[in-house]
This record gives C-alpha cells, sequence and structure tokens, in this order.
C-alpha cells in the first residue's frame, strides 16, 4: 500500500527532478549577487576609514574591552605621527611598565626578556656582579644588604645606601630591573657607584670590581664555650640543606646552643624560609599566614621531621628582610627564641613572578603575610627583643684608595679616616677633617704595626689595609652577636670560660698549624 501512494499524485505535481533542479539555480543566482554586494560594501567602508583618519580605522578595529580604546589611540597616534620612527616593542614594553609602575609598589615589577634572563640567573647557582640586593624606594635605588663576602662588601657598601648614579649617569627614577642591569656586568670588569649615606653632605664614588657571584648562603663556626654561629645570607634552593648540613657539622664539634644570625639577609624564596622554620617550631604550631585579595588567610603549620631542640637566639637588622622577616616572626611567636639587634626591614607581601610567552616576565605582588599572632609588619619591621646597635665605626663609609691624605687635606674623607684611626685606638687629635700633626703621626704608627712603608700619607694599601683592619675589628667586637651568645648560653646553662691568655692563644695557633 505505501509502495503505491506516491504514484497516485504524479499527475497533479511537476516532475522531482525538474522541481529540485529549478530550484537550486535560483538560489545559487541570488548567493553569488549576495557575495558581489557584501565585497563592494566591504571595500567601500575600508576606503573610507582610510580615506577619513587613523580615528575611524581604530573604531572598525576596536577591541571588545572598550577599556583599552584610549591605549590604542594613544598607540596609533605616537605609531603614526611621531617624528621619528619609534620601536613598536619598547612602546609596548613602556605601556607595561606604565601599568606596573602606576601600581605603586617597589616590589612589582615586568621584565622584558632580556631582564627576565638575569632575574632568572639571579636565583641559579651563582652569577657575575658586585654582589648586593637593591630595591626602589622613593624614587631612589637603595642598597638592601651586600652579600657576605662579596665586591660589594669587601668595598665597603652597606645597607641603606643611596645609589644616585652607575658610571656617572645618573640613575634616579630607574626601576630596580633598570638598575641591575647596569650595575651587573662580566667578571673582571669594573662599575663605579656614586653613593649617599646617612648625613653625608657630598656623595661619594665606589669603583668595585665584578666577580662571580657564588650563591653559598650558609656559614658556621663555634664562637666558644660550646656555642655555634650560623650565618644565612638568603634563602635560596639549597639553604635548607645547608643549613642541615652545617647543624651536623656543629654538633660534631660539640654545639649545645646555637645563634642563627639573619642579619643582612634580604629574603629569597618562600619555601625555604618555611623548611627552615619547621626546624625550630613544634609540630601544629603556626609559621605564618598569607592572604590574598578578598579571602581569608591560608595559615601554614609546623610539620613533623627533624627540629633543634638546643637553645637558640636570632639575630636581626635592618637589612633582615621579607623570608629573614618571616623566620624571625615564626621563631619568636611560635618558639619564643630571642631577638636580638635592630628592627629590621619590613617587607610583608608575597611577589609571583609570571613568565609571559616571548620570555618576558611580570612580577607582582599577590598577598601580603601575617605572622603567626596575625601581626602585618609591612614598612615596620619587627622589633628585637633585646635592641642592640651596631658601633659608630661600623657604619664609616669607603674611602677611596686612589685619594691621597696628607698634612694639609681638609675633606670628609680625612674625617672618616680620622674616625677608622680612632676606633683602632690611635691618637689623631680632634676629629675635625684636617690632616694635622697628630693624624700624621697616627698614620705613621699604623703603617709600621702593618709592616708597610711608612710615609704618613694615607693613600693605596694603606688606606685598603686601614679598612681591613677596621672590618675585623668589627667581626672581633660584634656587640650583637656577643649579647645572643651571652643570652643563649644563660638558657642552656653554660658557664662562660676564663678567655685565653696571649701565650695559650699562640700555643693554639702552633697547634692548629701543626
Amino acid at each position: 500500500m505505501d509502495d503505491k501512494r506516491p504514484e497516485e499524485g504524479n499527475e497533479q505535481l511537476p516532475p522531482a527532478e525538474e522541481s529540485r533542479g529549478h530550484y537550486i539555480r535560483l538560489k545559487t543566482f541570488s548567493f553569488i549577487m549576495l557575495v558581489v554586494v557584501l565585497i563592494l560594501a566591504t571595500a567601500g567602508l575600508t576606503v573610507f576609514a582610510l580615506t577619513f583618519g587613523d580615528e575611524k580605522a581604530v573604531e572598525v578595529n576596536s577591541p571588545e574591552r572598550r577599556e583599552f580604546q584610549k591605549l590604542y589611540t594613544a598607540y596609533d597616534e605616537i605609531q603614526n605621527n611621531y617624528y621619528e620612527d619609534v620601536d613598536r616593542e619598547e612602546l609596548i614594553n613602556g605601556a607595561i611598565n606604565g601599568m606596573v609602575d602606576s601600581l605603586g609598589d617597589p616590589y612589582s615589577d615586568y621584565m622584558n626578556e632580556e631582564e627576565a634572563s638575569q632575574f632568572l640567573e639571579g636565583i641559579s647557582s651563582s652569577f657575575e656582579g658586585i654582589g648586593a640586593e637593591v630595591q626602589e624606594r622613593n624614587g631612589y635605588i637603595t642598597i638592601v644588604s651586600p652579600i657576605k663576602n662579596s665586591p660589594a662588601e669587601k668595598a665597603g657598601i652597606q645597607p641603606n645606601d643611596q645609589v644616585i648614579a652607575v658610571d656617572g649617569e645618573s640613575i634616579q627614577g630607574f626601576s630596580t630591573t633598570e638598575a641591575v642591569m647596569l650595575i651587573r656586568g662580566e667578571k673582571g670588569t669594573e662599575v663605579t657607584l656614586t653613593i649617599m649615606r646617612g648625613d653625608m653632605q657630598d656623595p661619594i664614588d665606589v669603583t668595585i670590581v665584578r666577580d662571580e657571584i657564588p650563591i653559598e648562603t650558609v656559614y658556621s663556626e663555634m664562637i666558644g664555650d660550646n656555642v655555634a654561629h650560623i650565618q644565612i645570607t638568603s634563602f635560596s634552593q639549597d639553604t635548607f640543606s645547608e643549613l642541615e648540613t652545617a647543624i651536623a657539622e656543629m654538633k660534631d664539634e660539640g654545639m649545645e646552643a646555637m645563634v642563627i644570625d639573619v642579619r643582612q639577609n634580604p629574603g629569597g624564596l618562600l619555601q625555604s624560609a618555611l623548611d627552615i622554620s619547621n626546624l625550630f617550631i613544634e609540630e601544629g604550631k603556626e609559621m605564618f599566614e598569607v592572604q590574598a585579595k578578598g579571602q581569608d588567610p591560608e595559615i601554614y603549620l609546623a610539620t613533623d621531621g627533624n627540629k633543634v631542640e638546643i637553645p637558640v637566639t636570632l639575630l636581626i637588622d635592618g637589612g633582615s628582610a621579607s623570608a629573614s622577616e618571616i623566620l624571625a616572626g615564626a621563631m619568636s611567636e611560635s618558639a619564643d627564641i630571642k631577638l636580638v639587634g635592630e628592627k629590621t626591614f619590613g617587607k610583608g607581601t608575597v611577589q609571583t613572578a609570571n613568565d609571559l610567552a616571548d620570555g618576558s616576565n611580570l612580577k607582582f605582588t599577590t598577598a601580603k603575610w601575617l605572622t603567626p599572632d596575625g601581626n602585618w609588619i609591612h614598612e615596620k619591621g619587627i622589633e628585637p627583643d633585646v635592641a642592640v646597635d651596631y658601633p659608630e665605626y661600623a657604619s664609616l663609609p669607603f674611602i677611596d684608595a686612589s685619594l691621597e691624605l696628607k698634612d694639609g687635606t681638609i675633606s670628609e674623607q680625612v674625617r672618616t679616616a680620622e674616625k677608622m684611626l680612632e676606633a683602632l685606638e690611635y691618637e689623631v687629635g680632634e676629629v675635625d677633617g684636617v690632616f694635622e700633626e697628630e693624624m700624621t703621626q697616627a698614620v705613621e704608627a699604623f703603617q709600621e704595626d702593618q709592616e708597610l712603608e711608612v710615609t704618613g700619607i694615607l693613600t693605596g694599601d694603606s688606606i685598603y689595609a686601614l679598612m681591613d683592619e677596621l672590618r675585623a675589628k668589627i667581626e672581633e667586637e660584634d656587640p650583637m652577636l656577643l649579647e645572643a651568645k651571652k643570652l643563649v648560653m644563660e638558657e642552656a646553662g653554660i658557664e662562660a670560660s676564663e678567655p685565653e691568655t696571649d701565650e695559650e692563644a699562640e700555643e693554639a695557633e702552633e697547634e692548629s698549624a701543626e
């Protein structure tokens, strides 16, 4: 039955094949005409846009995100109408830099491909440069701290020094990354930093020979009375394992108490600071908190593992920043470990580095961190339990060894030399910046003690020897370390041994040499 029904209607309808063919020919013609009209319309719009200026072109191609309309307009205006050719990539990098700078956050930064490469180099096992952590503050590049045993430290660079020029070129207003690009360089090359320090009226030039800066971050030694001094200079990928090795070595040497030292430690990797904090904090107690925008704080608790069971004190100063402050806050508030020294730097934010497709990098602040008690120390710092200042002579500026300071010379450099010699217990007369007879005699006495040519003139090797002796005095008579040692000995119940006589010291040196 079904097969017969179509046949019943064939006499009243046109043949199926003929009807279908007519329909297809009609649609094809309409489609072709539509395409022609669209092509003509598009061409007309293009001619109109090109004829009546760039603004119309921008509107035709405007992005969906209307907030960028002004940016695209400015880009096109500069690209088309600036009186010289401009580099498109530089314009784009400048626009991104401008956005980041508008945050007013010295810890957020945009790095182009070359700058990002140097940033990654800085957290590797070594890099070439002067060895100093810097930061932009109020338009000035400021030293946070020099790296231990680096060319910067040996040249006398100190925390809070302001670098106002590099090789004679002003860097005021430079970002941290831009300044680092100028300061770093190949091993063996020289760079001259123009430094302002404290209340100095005139800047000083410090010439530094760049070198390879190994990222060795832990230094340890026994300092008598079974007390170990362990210094952590930064927090890198290997710092935790370096510290575990140092602790094991100090135990083998009879360690009964420990002074951890993060003075002039500018920080580093968050995970490294947490791993180290975990050594000193009981399982389940809080180490620190991280709070992102619009979220409740995320709390990090100490976990199981090896713990330091002996008494500990922690040394801090104004160069202790970021990860150093995380460690200080955790040790103080969750382990009741005493902090000795000066107030810390005050950096309470966390940055995230985002790699972009072309190898550039966008680093910006993503959260703030809080101490276990919920304190935000940003721009405030952490106060020590026992405040101890550096001696005045520890902050004296570098003396340019190329100078010749002699009888009749009047300058700030002479005043600095007078203070150095006075700190080393030489009689210099009145400290007034005037090189007179008593100063000449003091220099002669110093040169004789150092087995140098006795001229009464400070220059070259005599200046280097003077600064080396002062550095040795600072290390030997470190008031912060001595106070921290005393406190930890009291906690451990260690009685101070009698100081060695000169003869005993000489015998010990001879035995050590044998």
